[in-house]
């Protein structure tokens, strides 16, 4: 039998539970990298980046995580000073997050008195503005600064952000916070196939289009829009804007890193060190930065063929692998999580070098990791899956890598890669010996999951001649005939 607590404490946490803050977002400490979150806030502080009011917000919420609550309170305190003088007119509705964190660090603190004095000042902040629970309000601020923590959290919550800024932008359809902060996570996932937004390029195009119309001056908008209008092969529109970008603010290092993976892109691999190099100064903690500097290396890397020591050409070899690998490391060094890409370029590098045993490392991490992006473990399955294959040419452990990431129900490139192996593999050990029924099973599998049962049905009853009792193939067929 349940009894209901009603100490202090607890009347107060069920009031806290009915915030919109940090507090009660998703992420928690074990789905983001603490570590690097704090390095990218205290950065957009340092940098006077815009929104600085919600950086101190967010790092206070993460200083709460680390234990750290008297500092999380002074950032608190820097929020709430930047909202008074900067947004007088609108203190109050800016306020409600800042508030909300208030409470929850003193109650955290075990300054139960304190933290109810902010949940009174809520009271009477949120009454007249919400129809919902009186210590909280879903009023525009309240979805953009959601939205903003949220993408800058970690990819796993990408769509909830969009959802928050699509909210934002109902009841405020002209604020260039909220149209940036839309446009900027269509953006990100546009980025990654297998998303609906992946099959239009374009969608991000006229938010960021949008805000430049209502803020010209707009830096980041403009070299955003430039890394899009490149894909879609607008080239000169996208140089103008980088350019111009450039000319506004180029001591910003948001601006600086992405003007550099233009030029990156471009081919103009030189000037893209530069402008990586000169942002690296002013954040020198950037995973980002990092991760564009390593891709800048390796993409020299591939015009080094030689094998001699003595050669000049091998000498460059070893020279760009160890800056790859210094890069590439210094990018996830505090993002064993959400750097995923970062790793497996290490990994990459590392097979290049002939370090072998270290790549197996990597891989074996990553393949553990839980609660990552469906496409991020596909990627990691099929460059996992390749090593197996080609450089320890262990088939079965290969396979069977494959199989993982194609049995993830999302349809991204690295998953259609993976079937390819797949298949390939399958192919070739037929070609061999038609009575494979490993080989058999693999090509059933991928007959059942295009959906073409009768093909499924025959080669799962293939394998069955050639490995009869297998549970796993009695099993589809089973299904397969229901």
């Amino acid at each position: 039998m349940n009894i209901m607590s009603n100490t202090p404490e607890d009347l107060l946490k069920e009031k806290l539970d009915q915030l919109q803050c940090h507090f009660t977002w998703r992420p928690q400490k074990e789905t983001i990298d603490l570590e690097d979150l704090m390095y990218r806030l205290q950065d957009s502080i340092d940098m006077n980046m815009k929104y600085e009011d919600q950086s101190y917000n967010q790092l206070a919420f993460v200083n709460c995580l680390q234990g750290k609550c008297e500092e999380a309170i002074q950032h608190l305190k820097e929020a709430e000073k930047i909202l008074r003088e900067n947004h007088k007119d609108e203190f109050e509705r800016r306020i409600i997050i800042t508030y909300g964190n208030f409470a929850w660090v003193h109650y955290h603190m075990g300054q139960l008195t304190k933290a109810q004095t902010y949940l009174d000042k809520l009271e009477m902040i949120c009454k007249p503005l919400s129809d919902g629970p009186c210590y909280t309000a879903m009023i525009p601020e309240v979805y953009g600064e959601k939205g903003w923590s949220l993408l800058s959290s970690a990819a796993e919550y990408y769509e909830e952000a969009k959802e928050c800024f699509a909210k934002a932008l109902e009841q405020d359809p002209d604020n260039t916070e909220w149209i940036m902060g839309y446009g900027t996570v269509l953006f990100r996932l546009e980025a990654f196939s297998g998303t609906p937004e992946s099959c239009d390029q374009s969608q991000s195009v006229k938010y960021f289009r949008r805000v430049l119309e209502l803020d010209p001056d707009d830096a980041m908008a403009m070299v955003l829009l430039a890394l899009k209008l490149q894909r879609l092969r607008q080239n000169e529109e996208a140089n103008e804007l980088v350019e111009q970008a450039l000319q506004k603010n180029s001591d910003l290092p948001y601006v600086l890193r992405y003007a550099a993976k233009y030029y990156r892109q471009r081919g103009s691999v030189e000037k893209a060190i530069r402008l990586l190099k000169q942002a690296l100064e002013l954040t020198p903690h950037s995973c980002f930065l990092h991760h564009q500097l390593g891709l800048c290396y390796r993409s020299k890397l591939k015009y080094s063929r030689s094998r001699s020591p003595r050669n000049p050409e091998f000498q460059q070899k070893v020279k760009l692998i160890n800056l790859c690998k210094y890069h590439f490391e210094k990018a996830f060094e505090h993002r064993p999580r959400s750097a995923v890409k970062p790793q497996l370029d290490f990994a990459d590098t590392c097979i290049i070098g002939g370090e072998y045993s270290r790549a197996e490392e990597i891989y074996s991490r990553l393949v553990e990791l839980v609660d990552i992006r469906p496409e991020n473990m596909q990627s990691i399955c099929l460059e996992a899956g390749l090593f197996e294959l080609h450089q320890k040419k262990s088939e079965t452990n290969a396979v069977s890598l494959f199989l993982k990431g194609v049995k993830i129900e999302y349809n991204s490139r690295e998953r259609k890669k993976c079937r390819m192996n797949l298949l390939e593999w399958a192919d070739r050990k037929l070609r061999v010996n038609a009575h494979d029924s490993k080989a058999l099973g693999i090509k059933a599998f991928l007959y059942q999951l295009d959906g073409i049962k009768g093909k499924a049905t025959e080669y799962f009853e293939k394998a069955l001649e050639f490995d009869p009792g297998n549970e796993q193939y009695v099993s589809a067929l089973s299904q397969l005939r229901i």
